[in-house]
C-alpha cells in the first residue's frame, strides 16, 4: 500500500535547532529507504512564501499568495512510500530526520479509478 508522509516544521527554525537535520542526513535516509525498494518519490519544498493557494468558486478563480492558513508549522516536504501496512509506514516515518524538529503526517494514498 502507498503512504504519503507529509513533513511539517516551523520554517523559521527548521535549520537552526540543535536537533535540526542536515541535508546530507535527509539524503542518506532517502537513499536507505530507496535501496529497500519502498521509496516511490521524495522532495523538499521551497519556502511557504513561494506558495500560491488556488480556489475556484462559482466559476471564478481566486489566487492567494502563500499557504491556505496561518500555522506554526508549514509543509516542508514529502516522502511517498510503499509499506505493508500503517505500522510499517509509521516506523519509516519515525526515522525521517525532520521528525525530530517537526512532525510527519502519515496518510494512506487512495487509488483513483481513472
Amino acid at each position: 500500500m502507498k503512504y504519503l508522509c507529509l513533513v511539517y516544521a516551523d520554517e523559521s527554525l527548521l535549520h537552526s535547532l540543535p536537533d535540526s537535520p542536515e541535508d546530507t542526513e535527509c539524503q542518506a535516509y532517502a537513499d536507505q529507504v530507496a535501496a529497500s525498494g519502498r521509496m516511490l518519490a521524495a522532495q523538499a519544498l521551497e519556502p511557504v512564501a513561494t506558495a500560491s493557494t488556488v480556489r475556484m468558486r462559482a466559476g471564478k478563480l481566486s489566487i492567494t499568495d502563500g499557504p491556505f492558513a496561518e500555522t506554526k508549522e508549514q509543509l516542508t516536504g514529502f516522502y511517498l512510500i510503499e509499506a505493508r501496512d500503517l505500522n510499517e509506514a509509521i516506523a519509516l516515518a519515525a526515522d525521517i530526520p525532520a521528525a525530530r524538529v517537526g512532525c510527519v503526517e502519515v496518510r494512506p494514498v487512495r487509488q483513483l479509478q481513472v
